[in-house]
C-alpha cells in the first residue's frame, strides 16, 4: 500500500482537517516534476524512460556523495555544505503573534522553475504551522483534563478510605496528609475500625492508596540525571494534573465535594421533578462502586484520546519525512535534512507531555482498578481490534444459500399444488400471512442496516463512536447479514410448514402443531434476544435492549443520539408493531386452530392498532420535548411538533380506514399531505444537511463523503418518492384488483423501511461530518464528583 492510501486509513477521521495535506503537496511535487522534463536542457533527457531518469539521478547523487566525502576529507565541508544550502529555516521569536510557526525561506528561486518550489515550500510551512497550532491545543487540552482527573483521584482515595473507617474523627484526618518523612505505615496506624481494633484490610489499602499517591516523587528524586531534567519532570507533573501525583490526599477534601452518580432511572427523574435531592455523600459500599466505575470509564476514555493524540503527532512527522525526500528525489537537491532537523526541535517532536501522561494513566489505572495485573489493565486500557472471522462468511454463505433454496421451494410448492388459485387463499391472507410478514419486515430491516454498516465502513464514518459502543464490540455488515439469513431460513422454512390450505372435513380444523409454528418462532427469537450466556453478540443485544428500554420510558431518560436513532428506526416499523397485535389477537382470543379472525372486527382490536401506531411517533414527540426542555433549541420544538402531525396523520387515516365517516377522509387526506411535505422537508434539509443554496456543492452541502453528487439527488427524489407510500390509504391503493389488500399493506410497509435505509446513511453521514467539523473524537465520561467553587473551600 502506497503512503498516501496507508496515511488516510490511519487518520482520525473526526480530525482529518488537521492532518497535514499529503496529496496537496504531492501534486505540487508533480508539478515540479513535469515542468523539469518539458524543460529539460538535454534531448536525450526528454526521451529517456521514466525509470532511466531516477537511475540517472541516483546514480548522480551517488558520485556527488562521494564527492563531498573526498572533499571533507580535504578539510572543504562547510563552503561546500554553505554552497549546498537550499533552504533556511527560521521560527518566529518569543512575544511575537504567532509564536513558534515556522517560516522557510527558498534560496534557489533564481532558479529556472524555483517559482513552483517555492510555492511548495510555503504551502509546507502552512501545513506544519496548522498541525503545530492543533497539536498544541489538543496537549493543553489533555493537561486541563488530567488536572481534573487528578483532583477525581485525590477525592476518591479520600473517599475509600472513608468508606473503609466509617468512624473517623477530624483530627485523625491529618494523619492521612503526613509530611515527605512520615512513613506510609503511620498514615495509617490511627484508624480504628467501629469495633475498636484496626482493621488489616483497611491498612492494606490504605498503605497502597499512599504508595501509589507517593511512588512517582520517590522515582523523581532518584532517577539520575541533570538539575534541568528533574524540573522539567516535576513541571510536567504540575502540567499534567499529576494523576499519580506527591501527595497523598488529604480526607478533607471530601467537605468540599459533590456526589454525582444517581443513576439516571424513571424513579431518579420522578424524584429530582417532585423533590430537590441533594447530591451528599452517603459513604455506602454500592456508592463507592458506581464512583469507581464512572471513573474507570473516565481513564478508559482518556486513555484513548492520549493514544490517538501520539498517533497524530507520529503520522504527521512521518508525512513531513516522506513528502521532503520525495521534494529532493524530484529536484536532486538536499533540503529535507535542514527542514526534518527543524520538526526535530519543533514542539511536536520534542515535547513528552502526552508519552509521560500515557505512562502515568497507564500506572494508575493497573494499580487502583485492575488490582496490580499489569496484563488486565493493559488490556482494558488497549482493546484488541475486532477480526474478521471466516466462519462468519462461512455461515453467512450457507444460509443465503439455504434461504434461496427454500424460496424456490415455496414457489415450486405454490404452483405445483395450485395453491394461488386455491379457494383458501383469501383465508391464508388474512390470517398466516401477517404472522410472517413481522419476520419479513425485521429481516428487510436487517438487510438494509447492513448495507448501512457497509456504506458507512467504506467512507470512513465512526459509527462505532456515533452511537457510543465499546470498542471492538460493534458488529461489521457480515455479522447483521448473518443474523438475517438465519432468521430468514428458520422464517422461510416455518412457511412451508403453513402452505397446506385443507382442512379436515370432519372437525373443519388444522392441526395444532402446524398453526402454532409462528408462535413458537417469535418465541425463539425473544428468547434469543432475552439470552444472558454469552452467545448470539450478548453485548450488542443487551445494547439493543437498553435503547429500546430508554425509549419506552421517554421522556425519563436523558435522549442520546442512540436513542433518538432507534426510535426514528421504530416509526418505520408500524406495520411490524401491528403484526404484533394480530399475534395477540390470532392467539389469545382467537380460535387458531379453525384460522378464525373475527377478533379483528372488534372495536378492541381496533384500539389496539391504532395505539401501536401512534406510540413510535409519541415516544419521538416526548424525546424531542426532553431535549427541549435541557438544551432550550427551538430546533427540538419545531421537530416536535413535526412528529405531532403526524400523530394527526395516522389517527385520520385510521378513521378513513374503519370508515368513522366522509369527513374523515378528507382530513385524512389533508393532515397526510401535511405530513409528508413537512418529514420530507426535514429528512432532507435537517437530517441530511442537503439544499444548501450558497455551498461550494450546488444544492447539497459543503463537505460530502460520496464522490459522485448524483448519488445524493437520486436519494433525494428516492425519499419524495417513496415518502408518497403515506397516501396510499387516502387515495385508496390498499383495493387493487390484481393483490390482496394484505400484499399491498406489506409491499408499502417495505418501501417504508427501505427509505429508512437510505435515510440513515445520509443521517450519519452529516452527523459525522458535523463531528469533523468540531474535531469531536471522543465521547465525554460524567466524572463522579463535583468541587465547590475555590472561594468556598476552607
Amino acid at each position: 500500500m502506497k503512503f498516501g492510501k496507508e496515511f488516510a486509513s490511519q487518520m482520525v477521521q473526526e480530525w482529518q482537517a488537521a492532518y497535514m495535506d499529503y496529496n496537496y503537496l504531492k501534486n505540487v511535487l508533480k508539478e515540479i516534476l513535469r515542468f523539469r522534463q518539458r524543460n529539460s536542457p538535454s534531448p536525450i533527457a526528454a526521451t529517456t524512460p521514466k525509470g532511466s531518469l531516477r537511475r540517472r539521478v541516483s546514480l548522480y547523487r551517488a558520485f556527488s556523495g562521494l564527492t563531498n566525502r573526498y572533499n571533507s576529507f580535504r578539510g572543504g565541508s562547510q563552503e561546500n555544505s554553505k554552497e549546498d544550502e537550499v533552504i533556511l529555516v527560521s521560527s518566529l521569536q518569543e512575544g511575537e503573534a504567532s509564536e513558534g510557526r515556522v517560516q522557510t525561506t527558498f534560496l534557489m528561486f533564481s532558479d529556472e522553475g524555483g517559482e513552483y518550489e517555492l510555492v511548495f515550500f510555503r504551502r509546507l510551512d502552512d501545513e506544519f504551522n496548522k498541525v503545530l497550532e492543533f497539536y498544541k491545543a489538543k496537549v493543553e487540552e489533555v493537561v486541563k483534563e488530567a488536572e481534573e482527573l487528578n483532583k477525581q483521584m485525590d477525592a476518591l482515595i479520600a473517599f475509600r478510605i472513608r468508606v473503609d473507617n466509617p468512624v473517623i474523627e477530624s483530627r485523625h484526618a491529618q494523619a492521612v496528609n503526613p509530611s515527605a518523612n512520615t512513613s506510609p505505615s503511620s498514615a495509617t496506624s490511627s484508624y480504628p475500625t467501629i469495633s475498636g481494633r484496626k482493621s488489616v484490610r483497611s491498612h492494606l489499602e490504605v498503605i497502597q492508596e499512599v504508595e501509589m499517591r507517593t511512588e512517582r516523587n520517590v522515582e523523581d528524586e532518584v532517577r539520575p540525571g541533570t538539575e534541568s531534567n528533574r524540573s522539567n519532570h516535576t513541571k510536567a507533573d504540575k502540567g499534567n494534573g499529576g494523576v499519580a501525583g506527591f501527595r497523598p490526599p488529604s480526607l478533607e477534601v471530601l467537605n468540599h465535594v459533590k456526589i454525582n452518580v444517581t443513576p439516571e432511572t424513571p424513579v431518579s427523574t420522578l424524584k429530582n421533578i417532585l423533590v430537590c435531592t441533594q447530591s451528599d455523600l452517603s459513604f455506602s459500599k454500592e456508592e463507592m462502586r458506581k464512583v469507581e466505575e464512572q471513573m474507570r470509564q473516565a481513564f478508559i476514555e482518556f486513555y484513548q484520546q492520549l493514544r490517538l493524540l501520539k498517533s497524530y503527532c507520529f503520522l504527521n512527522q512521518l508525512a513531513f519525512s516522506k513528502i521532503m525526500k520525495k521534494y529532493d528525489k524530484i529536484t536532486s537537491r538536499n533540503a529535507s535534512k535542514a527542514y526534518l532537523e527543524m520538526i526535530d526541535k519543533s514542539y511536536i517532536s520534542s515535547s513528552d507531555e502526552v508519552t509521560r501522561l500515557i505512562e502515568r494513566v497507564e500506572s494508575v489505572f493497573i494499580k487502583h482498578f485492575s488490582n496490580g495485573n499489569r496484563k488486565k489493565g493493559i488490556n482494558t486500557l488497549r482493546p484488541q481490534a475486532k477480526r474478521e472471522r471466516h466462519r462468519v462468511t462461512f455461515f453467512l454463505g450457507l444460509f443465503s444459500g439455504c434461504s434461496i433454496a427454500l424460496i424456490v421451494a415455496i414457489i415450486v410448492l405454490l404452483h405445483a399444488r395450485h395453491l394461488i388459485r386455491s379457494n383458501g387463499r383469501g383465508l391464508y391472507m388474512r390470517t398466516i400471512f401477517p404472522l410472517y410478514s413481522l419476520f419479513g419486515y425485521i429481516v428487510l430491516h436487517m438487510i438494509m442496516f447492513s448495507g448501512n454498516i457497509y456504506f458507512w465502513r467504506r467512507f470512513r464514518v465512526n459509527y462505532p463512536f456515533i452511537f457510543g459502543l465499546k470498542q471492538g464490540s460493534e458488529l461489521g455488515y457480515r455479522e447483521v447479514l448473518l443474523l438475517s439469513s438465519g432468521l430468514a431460513v428458520l422464517t422461510l422454512a416455518a412457511v412451508i410448514s403453513n402452505l397446506d390450505m385443507e382442512m379436515d372435513p370432519r372437525t373443519r380444523s388444522f392441526e395444532t402443531i402446524t398453526e402454532l409454528v409462528p408462535l413458537g418462532l417469535v418465541t425463539l427469537v425473544l428468547l434469543i434476544t432475552f439470552c444472558p450466556f454469552n452467545i448470539v453478540y450478548r453485548t450488542n443485544r443487551f445494547f439493543l435492549i437498553q435503547c429500546v428500554f430508554r425509549c419506552l420510558c421517554a421522556p425519563l431518560y436523558k435522549v442520546t443520539l442512540p436513542d433518538f436513532f432507534l426510535a426514528d428506526q421504530l416509526t418505520s416499523q408500524v406495520q411490524a408493531f401491528r403484526c404484533i397485535v394480530f399475534y395477540i389477537g390470532y392467539y389469545g382470543w382467537g380460535d387458531f386452530k379453525t384460522r378464525s379472525h373475527a377478533f379483528q372486527e372488534s372495536k378492541v382490536f381496533d384500539g389496539f392498532s391504532l395505539a401501536v401506531a401512534v406510540i413510535p411517533y409519541w415516544l419521538r414527540f416526548v424525546q424531542c420535548l426532553r431535549r427541549l426542555l435541557e438544551d432550550r433549541r427551538s430546533m427540538h420544538a419545531f421537530n416536535g411538533l413535526k412528529y405531532f402531525s403526524t400523530i394527526v396523520a395516522v389517527v385520520t387515516r385510521t378513521g378513513h380506514e374503519q370508515q368513522w365517516g366522509p369527513i374523515w377522509q378528507i382530513m385524512a387526506a389533508a393532515s397526510s399531505g401535511v405530513a409528508t411535505i413537512v418529514n420530507t422537508y426535514w429528512d432532507i434539509v435537517i437530517d441530511w444537511g442537503l439544499l444548501r443554496r450558497n455551498s461550494k456543492n450546488p444544492w447539497l452541502r459543503e463537505k460530502l463523503l460520496v464522490s459522485n453528487k448524483n448519488v445524493y439527488f437520486v436519494a433525494i427524489v428516492l425519499n419524495v418518492i417513496l415518502r408518497l407510500a403515506w397516501m396510499q390509504s387516502v387515495l385508496g391503493f390498499h383495493q387493487a384488483p390484481f393483490l390482496p389488500r394484505t400484499a399491498v399493506i406489506a409491499i408499502v410497509a417495505c418501501l417504508e423501511i427501505i427509505r429508512r435505509g437510505i435515510w440513515n446513511f445520509f443521517r450519519l453521514e452529516n452527523e459525522h461530518l458535523n463531528n469533523v467539523g468540531q474535531y469531536r473524537a471522543f465521547k465525554s465520561v460524567p466524572l463522579p464528583f463535583n468541587y465547590d467553587d475555590e472561594d468556598k473551600r476552607v
